[in-house]
């Protein structure tokens, strides 16, 4: 017969009535025919595979709404099921006669149930032989005492799920059982329906009420599309090796999937056919996640989502580039798996960009190394495989302790007070799982837990999506961790871990919470749009933040207070709601090479009790101050941004109150990488284009402010508003700013020393309290130079100043100090000012050996003098508009020129060397 001479449809409908048997035999006719009948997919090979009443639905029970790349594979794959649990079985003994009985085609079947040969289990069992069948036809079967499988044998039930019960309790003590759509409820006299201490079972299609499956090791197991339900749960003790695939785990008491203690070192016959199996993932099931942003409707399939953010080109590119080359290009490879984000352009300067191209940020993937390290654990760690499982409605998830290990792949945990436990130093890898709606936190790791948890949907939990406690070090790898109602990942009471290459967004508290002498790593992540800050470090809390994006937060990109010394490293933190950067009461921390830009409110805020060092960043565009340092104990400010404990996490572990330890043994780690000081510390930041005062002081404490490039704000460059410990100014840039550079009011301690005080819209220096000022450069600002007033008590020693238009240097008032060896010139030739005012009345003031120069009309070639020796103090770039003729020739110099000063009163020890970047 040729398939041509009808129309294909019409040979549809005809195949469309065969049976299995006679489709496989069409299949073997001819190419034609095969590809015919493979067409059948959708219409008869769905209606054979739903009508089985062994066969689930292929995405049963997470995704049963999607249907499967081929219903014909998925039927395949319940056939095999039927033969695999004794394909690889070894013979019970040397005898023939068991090899004939294992390996003929027409082994037995024994049938149980009312009118059947046998009436009862147990009857049957006495009698079947090895790797025999028992049918158990529909009926309830309750046996009074434990049943002994001794002999390999297959237990399915006939008719639908649900129509053949068991009220047993087996211990197997044979190498390999299979057991198949069956009910299991527990006996009156156990809760355990199921024990094997050395075997392999199967189990296919089975009902768990109330029941517990019992597994140690070296018996393993594998689950296929069974139900464990009314506080059922599987309990594994020192596998090596078992796998649940497609289970449906509800309304547990207590853990669903509870593993515990190391692998045993011996394995059973099935380890080696369930390792192949733990280690393919069929494309039909690789995972897809559900994409809140899409409100839960669309999933996500992984792959495209790396090609729309251009991960694929951008590794295709690198992976050319290093062929070319001749480097291996394997690593990079396998590197393509495990990154979610491509990189676009580093900002070169941001000093010279606008806000919106300072927006195009540098996130730097994770070396490949660290994700081969990564993958390394991730196929080493077996112990208990789950797979594409769902967990819901009930107490817990997966808990794992004791040296416990387990692999977690595609499963759903929803519902739940908490999706995954690991305790006492036991391994987890969970990779693309989806864990949402949990009551308290979604994974939860303490005790020297450890583990990679990669790819995975966080969203939605009561308490902190990830909660990392008591020394545990888990490896957070390209998450998307969000919507919580509490913080997105808590590392706390000397918890560690590495935080990399995630999202976290939308969170109701921080994204990142660091408390208790947690310590983690946190590179790489894409924190933004929480409803608080984006990472918090509190009472203690410690860590290594480094090459973040923390973007669009409520609160501070980073909040840091109360013993928080973390290390803040080239961050991207901006377009926050408030400020950039917080260090509250008692914050400590090195706070290097970050960009922190247009913030709603001040660059960084900090607290005068706290103790930071501020080094290398750039604080530009912000709405408020640049950098802002206000006294503990103004109640304005304290109110105005709230008291950081407000709605913090809940980090009692369901009730129970932990005392958390100090981590002595790290403490020179702590400071290994800093400096140590007692002082406050801002040293070579660029701080400009700010809405208000570059650098705004109030404090209580004392404060060292060194080598700044402050230019380009509204108001002042630095206002020192407060400040009843010295606060030392010292080779800074203060440039074309919005008021005057540097004001300085009553009852205030400060001294500016070997600073660059440039053409400011304003006076160059108001003072009005008491300290020094020491051989600045105050050029070309718009009022005064030096504005002397008040009760001051001052010195001004060996200073150059050349103001625009008004006076040089001016004492006014009962000023009191010493004014010498001072250089003043004109700046305008029309400036008919004195450029040294004192008033008459004034005998509390000495003024000596300070050199005036006015402007010589009749010498236009050469000015009189020149900022030359000692060479300018520091500078970024040259005024505009104004001819050399009208300010030093050499005013302008490079901002990578590098300063010598010699710096007094023991700012720093001997001289110090500073190059503004």
């Amino acid at each position: 017969m040729e398939a041509g001479n009808l129309p294909i449809e019409l040979w549809r409908v005809i195949l469309a009535y065969l049976p299995l048997p006679d489709l496989g035999r069409c299949c073997q006719v001819c190419r034609a025919w095969r590809e015919l009948v493979l067409s059948l997919d959708n219409t008869r090979w769905r209606q054979l595979c739903l009508c089985c009443p062994e066969c689930r639905h292929p995405n049963w029970p997470s995704q049963p709404h999607l249907e499967p790349q081929s219903w014909r594979e998925a039927l395949k794959q319940h056939a095999l099921a039927t033969r695999t649990w004794t394909q690889n079985g070894p013979e019970l003994q040397s005898s023939a006669c068991l090899l004939f009985f294992r390996r003929r085609k027409d082994r037995k079947v024994w049938h149980v149930g009312p009118g059947c040969e046998f009436e009862t289990l147990c009857s049957a069992l006495s009698v079947a032989g090895p790797y025999d069948r028992v049918v158990l036809h529909p009926g309830v079967y309750e046996e009074q005492a434990e049943v002994m499988l001794k002999v390999p044998v297959e237990l399915v039930g006939l008719g639908r799920l649900g129509e053949v019960a068991l009220l047993v309790c087996i211990e197997q003590q044979c190498p390999t059982a299979r057991l198949c759509n069956l009910v299991f409820m527990p006996p009156w006299f156990s809760t355990v329906v199921y024990k094997t201490s050395w075997g392999h079972i199967q189990l296919d299609n089975c009902n768990f009420e109330g029941a517990q499956l019992q597994v140690r090791g070296p018996g393993t197991c594998q689950a296929r599309f069974c139900s464990f339900s009314q506080g059922s749960s599987a309990h594994l003790l020192c596998v090596v090796l078992s796998l649940l695939d497609s289970c449906e785990f509800s309304g547990s008491d207590t853990a669903s999937v509870t593993v515990e203690g190391p692998p045993v070192s011996e394995r059973n016959w099935a380890c080696k056919h369930l390792m192949v199996l733990a280690r393919t993932f069929p494309s039909s099931c690789k995972a897809s996640v559900n994409d809140n942003s899409n409100n839960g409707n669309e999933h996500v399939n992984v792959e495209d989502w790396q090609r729309g953010t251009g991960v694929d080109a951008v590794c295709q590119v690198r992976e050319r580039r290093r062929s070319q080359l001749g480097e291996d290009v394997t690593p990079l490879k396998m590197h393509l798996n495990w990154i979610t984000k491509s990189p676009v352009t580093i900002m070169a300067s941001p000093i010279c960009l606008s806000p919106r191209k300072m927006a195009l940020y540098h996130w730097p993937p994770p070396q490949i190394p660290f994700f081969l390290e990564a993958q390394i654990l991730a196929a080493s760690t077996l112990g208990c495989v789950l797979r594409r499982c769902l967990f819901r409605e009930g107490k817990g998830g997966v808990h794992l302790s004791n040296y416990g290990q387990a692999r977690l792949e595609s499963n759903v945990f929803r519902g739940l007070n908490y999706a995954v436990r690991c305790i006492q130093n036991s391994t987890i890898v969970m990779l693309r799982n989806e864990v949402s709606e949990c009551r308290a936190s979604g994974v939860f790791l303490r005790l020297s837990a450890q583990g990679l948890i990669a790819e995975n949907n966080i969203h939605s939990n009561g308490e902190a999506g990830l909660d990392i406690r008591k020394g545990a070090n888990p490896t957070i790898l390209c998450n998307k961790i969000h919507s919580g109602l509490r913080s997105g990942v808590v590392v706390l009471g000397n918890g560690k871990g590495s935080v990399r290459s995630n999202q976290i967004y939308n969170n109701k508290e921080a994204g990142v919470y660091i408390l208790f002498s947690g310590n983690p790593v946190v590179s790489g992540n894409h924190i933004f749009q929480g409803q608080a800050a984006g990472i918090a470090i509190n009472e203690n809390g410690r860590g290594m933040i480094t090459d973040n994006v923390i973007k669009e937060n409520q609160w501070g990109g980073v909040d840091i207070r109360r013993g928080g010394d973390p290390i803040l490293r080239n961050n991207f933190i901006c377009y926050g709601y408030s400020d950039g950067v917080v260090v509250g009461e008692r914050g400590r921390g090195l706070i290097e090479g970050n960009r922190v830009y247009c913030n709603k409110g001040c660059g960084v805020w900090v607290m005068s009790s706290s103790l930071p060092q501020l080094l290398g960043n750039f604080i530009t565009h912000n709405c408020m101050y640049g950098l802002a340092v206000f006294c503990r104990k103004d109640p304005e400010n304290i109110e105005a941004r709230g008291d950081a404990r407000e709605g913090q996490e809940n980090l009692n572990e369901e009730g129970e109150l932990f005392a958390w330890e100090s981590d002595l043994d790290s403490e020179d780690e702590r400071h290994s990488a800093r400096r140590c000081i007692s002082i406050a510390l801002m040293e070579n930041n660029c701080i400009n284009y700010n809405g208000a005062v570059g650098l705004y002081v109030k404090s209580s404490e004392p404060l060292n402010v060194f080598a700044n490039l402050i230019n380009s704000n509204r108001s002042t460059g630095i206002t020192v508003l407060q400040s009843s410990q010295l606060t030392r100014l010292v080779t800074n840039c203060i440039l074309n700013n919005g008021h005057c550079g540097v004001n300085v009011e009553k009852d205030c301690r400060v001294e500016l020393r070997g600073n660059g005080i440039y053409k400011n819209s304003g006076h160059g220096v108001t003072f009005s309290g008491s300290g020094q000022i020491v051989e600045n450069d105050v050029v070309g600002n718009r009022g005064y130079g030096i504005h002397i007033s008040g009760s001051a008590d001052i010195k001004v020693l060996r200073n150059r100043v050349q103001p625009a238009q008004g006076c040089g240097i001016a004492l006014l008032g009962p000023v009191k100090g010493v004014v010498h060896d001072n250089l003043l010139f004109q700046g305008h030739p029309g400036n008919k000012k004195t450029l040294l005012l004192m008033d008459p009345g004034n005998d509390s003031c000495v003024l000596r050996n300070n050199t005036v120069l006015r402007h010589n009309n009749s010498c236009t070639s050469t000015p009189p003098w020149i900022l030359e020796n000692p060479p300018p103090r520091p500078l970024a770039s040259s005024p505009s508009g104004l001819s050399s003729s009208q300010y030093p020739s050499r005013l302008g110099i490079s901002m990578t020129t590098r300063i010598s000063a010699t710096v007094e009163s023991g700012c720093h020890s001997g001289s110090m060397f500073c190059s503004i970047l």
